[in-house]
């Protein structure tokens, strides 16, 4: 890749975290419009975007963001207020730049139009001198666009040292020093060696003067303006002191002499003098009575005022490297074929029984793992940057509606795989569509059942396990049982008089084409959004649980496994084929008997501690050849509230699982989700759970409705 598409590439990733950032610090602008931090945030965020954009190439987005950069600069110097209008217009104008994003990857064509309506909407904003005309950025534009990126933050030292009078004049230096503050980032050290005796203080007397560390890029012109007043007759001395180019600097900051003497606390003869003497030189400059305590404090916080700076930007520097996504998964493949070759070599230390090869086996075994661990946690991400994205969601389709809804989320910090993360944003925004539309009840409706008129969708994430539960809690009307089963009976879904318990009612809402709304809107209604939920968590091996209590409001919890790469699973044989059970779904394992089965008279069922399980032999499931052994294993594995056993003729013990794909011709096979290979090279098939369960219950449901069908023909 060139350098200049390499940097362009830099820029599209760069700006659209900011775009994230942006739409989370605006929606909390909304809540706070008060908040001089969070205007910051706004602010800084189109700067960046804007200056950027103009260095790479990206001269539309520049012009484009700097209409609305001047707005905020003017609410955040207190000349506009922020209202609900201007951060729907700064939405759509976040929109916009993502869209002319995209469209620089690609051959599209962007709404001009759309875009310039934004500009003449924010240019109402605006006094008159400072209106644009058109979204085409003007030469001076560039120029200043480009200015703007090359200006960096300088530190200045500034010693104020105000006239004794300057209380009779009617200024407060704290006043100014705390303008001074507003440039940047400020260290104030008070000097307070020319403070008289108790006798001959007099308190209209100003003794106090201040060594002032700045950093700020606003120039020493803006740093002259705060003292316009007073300099005159004021001791003021502004110099730079650091720039960027000093942070490479070799050696580090200057030494504490070396600051004395560019003050002109000490001179060079008077710092000669004393550095023979073997102490320190802050210690041995105050005993000589060359320069006071207080100078020397000044000097020492400068140094480590300097020093702290340049950790944290070479911390900040060091601590966050971006990699594509495309290397991680080229090494989390590399990582499963190590995996997969230190099986091969723990599979023949173990045949050929010897001690050395047995150690190096084992130690390669401690190295791997640590390894597939370390790995698997470089593609873990806080789902929190999933989390942010909704509460646009809530806000824009709750004012379509005329509802009043709040998103309330926890659990941000909780860490997931990217490729589950990647493909849990569809399902989720269909269960809070769900719940804005379905669920939360209109203000007035809440008013008159003694609810608060503004709804609450509770959005939450914790680790359970090798798994993650991710919980969407809304505090509506809640489901309606009877209804859903009426309309399940209507559409062919279930039969009328069967017996479902209230939970296997809920989980109809999942069936393809269900949908129980009156009428088809924009946002729901075609009885497709649930049964997409259903089939891509079902996609990350995970599964689904529904609580819901009328007029309470309902809670769907998804249990989804922390990665999809490598997972710890169980390893069975039956006949001569290998089959691996996701080690998080099994319970525990026991033993099938020919008494045990005898006793059962023909029924899959096992006593496990006097309760019986149900339980699927996957010997005929999979049409296995072969005898059937005199004693099976039955894993016994747990699906939500539901105990479901798997007789397999034996179980060999745990193995690191490397999932592969399936080829094509395969993938719709139901209850395979992937493919692992073992020590010696054969191939083992990782077990769906949930779809075995369910269709195997299909195949039951059909062979009592054969069994049915034939009686009546007899009769």
């Amino acid at each position: 890749m060139a350098t200049a598409d390499m940097h362009r590439e830099l820029f599209r990733n760069e700006a659209c975290e900011l775009l994230v950032e942006l739409e989370h610090s605006l929606l909390e602008l909304e809540e706070r419009p008060e908040d001089a931090e969070i205007i910051g945030r706004v602010f800084r965020a189109m700067h960046t975007i804007k200056g950027s954009g103009a260095m790479f190439g990206f001269d539309d987005i520049a012009s484009f963001t700097h209409q609305i950069e001047t707005v905020y600069d003017l609410i955040r110097n207190g000349d506009l207020c922020v209202t609900s209008e201007l951060i729907d217009l700064t939405l759509k104008a976040k929109d916009v730049i993502r869209e002319m994003l995209d469209i620089s990857e690609s051959d599209s064509v962007l709404n001009v139009e759309g875009r310039q309506e934004i500009v003449v909407s924010f240019n109402k904003f605006l006094p008159g001198q400072q209106v644009y005309e058109s979204v085409q950025p003007a030469a001076s534009q560039k120029t200043d666009i480009k200015k703007d990126m090359k200006s960096s933050e300088v530190i200045y030292r500034i010693r104020f040292k105000p006239p004794h009078d300057i209380f009779l004049r009617g200024i407060d230096p704290v006043n100014l020093i705390g303008e001074l503050a507003e440039l940047g980032h400020c260290k104030v050290i008070a000097q307070t060696c020319d403070i008289p005796p108790i006798e001959e203080f007099n308190s209209d007397c100003c003794y106090t003067y201040w060594d002032i560390l700045l950093t700020t890029d606003k120039g020493i012109n803006a740093i002259r303006d705060v003292f316009i007043f007073i300099e005159d007759d004021a001791e003021l001395k502004i110099e730079s002191i650091y720039g960027e180019e000093d942070f490479d600097r070799e050696g580090g900051y200057k030494k504490i002499g070396e600051i004395l003497i560019e003050r002109g606390d000490i001179t060079p003869e008077e710092l000669a003098k004393v550095l023979g003497q073997k102490k320190m030189l802050g210690e041995m400059l105050v005993e000589s009575g060359i320069v006071q305590p207080d100078k020397i404090e000044s000097a020492l916080g400068e140094q480590k005022f300097i020093r702290e700076l340049q950790d944290k930007k070479k911390g900040a520097e060091g601590t966050a490297i971006k990699v594509a996504p495309e290397k991680l998964d080229i090494l989390v493949n590399l990582v499963g074929e190590l995996v997969t070759v230190q099986a091969l070599l723990s599979q023949t230390a173990l045949s050929i029984k010897e001690p050395r090869l047995a150690a190096i086996a084992e130690e390669v075994e401690r190295l791997t793992a640590e390894l597939r661990d370390n790995t698997m946690n470089i593609r873990m991400l806080p789902i929190g940057s999933t989390f942010s994205k909704f509460k646009r969601l809530v806000r824009d389709l709750s004012k379509e509606l005329g509802k009043e809804i709040e998103m309330v989320t926890e659990g941000a910090e909780t860490e997931l795989d990217k490729t589950v993360i990647d493909k849990l944003n569809d399902p989720l925004v269909h269960l809070i569509r769900n719940s804005i539309d379905h669920g939360i009840e209109m203000p007035d409706a809440r008013s008159d059942k003694g609810k608060p008129r503004k709804g609450t969708i509770h959005l939450s994430a914790l680790h359970s396990g090798a798994n993650v539960l991710i919980r969407v809690a809304d505090d509506g009307a809640g489901l309606d049982a009877a209804a859903i089963r009426a309309k399940a009976v209507q559409k062919g879904l279930i039969a009328a008089d069967a017996e479902l318990t209230e939970k296997e009612i809920y989980l109809l809402i999942f069936e393809p084409g269900f949908s129980t709304a009156a009428n088809v809107t924009s946002v729901s209604g075609r009885g497709v959004g649930m049964d997409v939920v259903k089939k891509a968590i079902e996609s990350l091996r995970g599964s689904i649980d529904i609580e819901s209590s009328r007029e309470r409001g309902t809670a769907i919890t998804l249990k989804l496994p922390l990665t999809l790469a490598i997972i710890d699973g169980l390893l069975v044989r039956i006949a001569e084929d290998h089959y691996v059970f996701p080690l998080s779904s099994v319970n525990e394992c026991i033993e099938l008997t020919a008494k045990a089965r005898e006793t059962a008279h023909g029924r899959n069922l096992a006593n496990v501690r006097n309760r019986i399980v149900p339980y699927i032999r996957l010997r005929e499931h999979f049409n296995a050849g072969g005898e059937l052994p005199e004693i099976e294993q039955i894993v016994i594995t747990e699906v939500g509230d539901m105990r479901v056993g798997f007789a397999v003729d034996s179980v060999i013990g745990g193995h690191q699982t490397v999932i592969k794909s399936l080829g094509k011709y395969y993938r719709d096979v139901e209850g395979i989700s992937g493919a692992t290979i073992l020590g010696d090279g054969t191939v083992a098939l990782i077990l769906d759970i949930p779809k075995l369960i369910q269709a195997s219950a299909t195949e039951e449901i059909t062979a009592l409705a054969d069994i049915q069908r034939r009686k009546t023909c007899l009769i």
